[in-house]
């Protein structure tokens, strides 16, 4: 029997790179991540996977009960390994850096391929306006755990030149 041939040959693809909205739940709901201590350390999950250049983050908010994450993965990484180390690095880490001793995670989470400039901006607006829906702030600005809110943070940490 021949071998089918296929249309995506890698060697003319041109770019490996795949970006994925993501959404992942606590546990039951608990608002685990509602404290700056814990968010703060998912932060911190999510920083040492893009310094291990295991994943790119393109944008994130950290809800007291839920992550929205847009991630870029290469050909090297599954969306679901990329997963499995933010979720398992948190879990590990909230374990032994803070003691906690419950379930974190919920199992699984969600998550659609980004393809087009058009969706990406949708899912960057729907990431800074979740908070405001939530009712936790009454505008993006003002939510701390937040790529957009970190960055105008580290802009201001920064010695004027």
């Amino acid at each position: 029997m021949a071998k089918p041939s296929r249309n995506a040959n890698p060697l003319h693809i041109q770019s490996l790179a795949r970006t994925f909205f993501v959404t992942t739940n606590t546990h039951r709901g608990k608002a685990l991540l509602q404290s700056d201590r814990n968010a703060m350390l998912f932060v911190d999950v999510l920083r040492s996977g893009v310094v291990r250049h295991k994943f790119q983050v393109r944008d994130f908010v950290i809800m007291p009960n839920h992550v929205h994450l847009l991630l870029t993965v290469d050909s090297n990484m599954s969306i679901e390994r990329a997963m499995q180390l933010i979720k398992g690095g948190f879990s590990y880490r909230i374990r032994t850096e803070l003691g906690y001793a419950g379930e974190v995670w919920q199992p699984g989470f969600s998550e659609s391929r980004v393809y087009t400039n058009e969706h990406l901006q949708k899912c960057r607006d729907y990431i800074a306006l979740n908070p405001v829906r939530a009712g936790v702030v009454a505008s993006p600005e003002l939510f701390p755990y937040c790529l957009s809110s970190l960055m105008r943070k580290k802009q201001r940490l920064k010695p004027s030149e």
